[in-house]
């Protein structure tokens, strides 16, 4: 099972290869087929790493030692403090 993280690393990889490379490149005229499929995609994998950041801030899961908090902040490309 992907973690949050992961899922946030697969939609940037997604909109990656859609040719997207800032979130206004998503709003495209007449995306191919393709280009659909992988932007769909990408929404999909945005929703679950959104559901699980927003699940960490109830759980008590607040410590920057713990692996799911450092993983993303890598994700998100944070520096550790």
């Amino acid at each position: 099972m992907a973690t949050g993280s992961d899922h946030y690393r697969e939609a940037e990889l997604l909109l990656n290869r859609a040719g997207c490379d800032t979130a206004e490149d998503a709003y495209i005229e007449s995306p191919s087929e393709a280009n659909t499929m992988l932007l769909t995609a990408a929404q999909v994998h945005a929703t679950l790493a959104l559901a699980a950041a927003t699940a960490l801030t109830g759980s008590g899961c607040g410590y920057l030692d713990d692996p799911e908090i450092r993983a993303w902040r890598e994700a998100a490309g944070v520096p550790d403090a």
